[in-house]
């Protein structure tokens, strides 16, 4: 599977497009996997967006991945949720997952990294790697030597996150990251499609270099 372009719909950041237009656009620009993040909401509404999205991505390679809810993640046919550390340990969330369900982990330090690889966690995400505003629980970022740690540690697939733009996307790519998760870089341009589709055309560029 290819995390190159990770996309977190955020209603507030893209002015008031729904989780479905973020989809439909960020797929359209290339996303390899759209998240639906929202804190807002309750199961029946998050279970009735989480369709629309799963509706969109099947039209494509891309995945839909749910933020924190596994009942709600099950419930819409995503393809796998995403856990943070304060969530549902993911060797239960396996337990009650359908096979092949992709199980994501947030971490901020290689024991968190390594635990969560043990546990049975198919990708993991660096959170945040620096500094963001898109995400109030967030915290302080962790930097690229942290990012660069976890990658020489761990033989998942890591997904950068937090505080990434175009203009440090490819210091992440260099530091290891395997793709990146973005909400303002793409999600908060007025054309989620054309900034998706440059951001991709970075990441893709860097792996690139980084791999010659």
């Amino acid at each position: 599977m290819t995390y190159d372009l990770y996309v977190i719909t955020d209603e507030t950041v893209a002015g008031g497009r729904s989780h479905a237009e973020i989809a439909r656009q960020a797929v359209a620009g290339g996303a390899d996997v759209v998240q639906l993040r929202d804190k807002t909401r309750g199961c029946r509404e998050l279970m009735r967006v989480g369709r629309e999205i799963r509706a969109i991505t099947q039209k494509t390679e891309a995945k839909c991945i749910v933020n924190d809810r596994l009942d709600v993640a099950i419930g819409c046919g995503a393809d796998g949720v995403h856990l943070g550390q304060g969530d549902l340990r993911v060797d239960v969330a396996r337990q009650l997952a359908p096979p092949g369900f992709l199980v994501g982990v947030s971490v901020g330090s290689v024991e968190e990294a390594v635990q969560a690889e043990l546990d049975g966690a198919d990708y993991l995400a660096v959170s945040p790697v620096f500094a963001t505003t898109s995400k109030e629980d967030a915290g302080p970022g962790y930097g690229l030597p942290v990012l660069r740690a976890v990658c020489e540690q761990v033989g998942l697939p890591v997904v950068a996150i937090g505080g990434i733009s175009r203009a440090n996307v490819r210091n992440v790519i260099d530091a290891g990251a395997d793709g990146v998760a973005v909400i303002s870089a793409v999600v908060g341009c007025p054309d989620i499609a054309a900034a998706a589709r440059e951001m991709k055309d970075l990441i893709v560029r860097a792996k690139q270099e980084r791999s010659s």
